[in-house]
Parts: C-alpha cells; sequence; structure tokens
C-alpha cells in the first residue's frame, strides 16, 4: 500500500484532485475511467473522495489508463516556481530555461532591422521552433515563402527549412520557444561563424 502519513495530508489530496481533475478533464464520467482502470464506480468515487486508502497498485493502474505515469500523479510542486532570464542587454534578448524539459528555451527578443536579403544568410538545421510576436509586425521568411507574423499572431516551422526572421515597419518583439536541436543548431551555427549574438536567436535567427 502506499501510505499517505498524516504529514502528508496535503499530497493525498493532491493526488486525489489531480484524478479528478484529469478524468473530467477527459470528458470521462466514473463509470466510463473506472472501466478503464478495472476498478468498480463505487471504489473510484471513494478514492477522489478520499473515503477509500490510496493503493499504490491502484494508482499506477489509473495513471496509465489516464494517459500520464505515476511520477507526475504524485508531482508536487518546487519552491522554485519562479526564475528570472538571463540577460543580453546589447541584442535585446532575454532567455529562459525550461526546468521540465532542459532541452527547451524561452526567448524573448526586440527586433528593429528586417531579415536579410541573401539567401545564402538564411539558416537550416534539426529540430523545430515556435514564436509569437508581442508587439510590432515580423517578416519570417521560410524557404522560398514570406510571411508576415502580426502581433498576438504565432508561428511554428521545423528548422530544417532554410529560415530567417526580421522586423517590418519599425520595432517588434518575438517570444520564440526552441527544441533541443533547434537550439543546439543556434548554438553550432554561432561558433562556426563567429556571430556574437546570443546562441538561442541570433539576429537572422
Amino acid at each position: 500500500m502506499l501510505r499517505m502519513e498524516q504529514n502528508n495530508g496535503e499530497l493525498d489530496s493532491l493526488v486525489r484532485k489531480r484524478i479528478r481533475a484529469l478524468r473530467v478533464a477527459q470528458g470521462w464520467s466514473l463509470e466510463e475511467l473506472a472501466g478503464r482502470a478495472n476498478l468498480s464506480q463505487s471504489s473510484l468515487s471513494r478514492i477522489e473522495n478520499g473515503q477509500r486508502r490510496l493503493a499504490l497498485d491502484q494508482l499506477v493502474t489509473l495513471a496509465r489508463a489516464l494517459d500520464t505515469t505515476l511520477d507526475q500523479l504524485v508531482e508536487t510542486a518546487s519552491d522554485d516556481v519562479i526564475t528570472s532570464p538571463m540577460i543580453d542587454g546589447a541584442h535585446g534578448l532575454m532567455r529562459w530555461a525550461v526546468k521540465g524539459d532542459p532541452g527547451m528555451t524561452v526567448v524573448r527578443q526586440r527586433m528593429t532591422e528586417p531579415p536579410p536579403d541573401n539567401p545564402a544568410r538564411m539558416r537550416a538545421h534539426p529540430g523545430r521552433e515556435w514564436l509569437v510576436v508581442l508587439s510590432g509586425t515580423a517578416v519570417l521568411m521560410l524557404g522560398h515563402r514570406r510571411f508576415r507574423v502580426e502581433t498576438n499572431q504565432a508561428a511554428e516551422f521545423p528548422t530544417m527549412l532554410p529560415h530567417a526572421i526580421g522586423a517590418e515597419g519599425g520595432p517588434c518583439e518575438i517570444l520564440g520557444i526552441f527544441d533541443r536541436d533547434a537550439r543546439r543548431g543556434h548554438l553550432r551555427e554561432n561558433r562556426s561563424t563567429g556571430n556574437d549574438c546570443a546562441p538561442d536567436l541570433p539576429h537572422t535567427t
């Protein structure tokens, strides 16, 4: 049995609320989740309502039925919820590491220059990038295509396509999310070209 001691009462309550919240998010009734987890409906109801002790084997089964893991089901919030960015004032850039996935990076950057006209300055590397324009208008060059990305619009693209990004009609601010491969791609390119921009989001991306 997974015994929740008295001083872990908050965790016990959190797990029960999480089970119910995940079930509701899936649009499942008690009967539906109980069937998926090979539990009786009454047993599941007592688990959610705190009337039945939490057993490890049941939590494993429920986690699987809810398409999650036991670790995620019993995860508690860490103390360091709030983080501050690393700031590169020279390039108007802020960068945050994503703790839950060290391979992910979030970058905020202010751009003032248009994307390069020379296709030779467009980059290509493994990975995927996602960005949203916080203010102004950005221009995304992607292969042979040109996209205008307005304030509050987002773009997502595979970085194996040659790409570059810049501002149109004045400064713009963007927030970008890079997966592990995209981040490494920028880092390798900056090292090989001697680009003094921050590795995660150079001015020409």
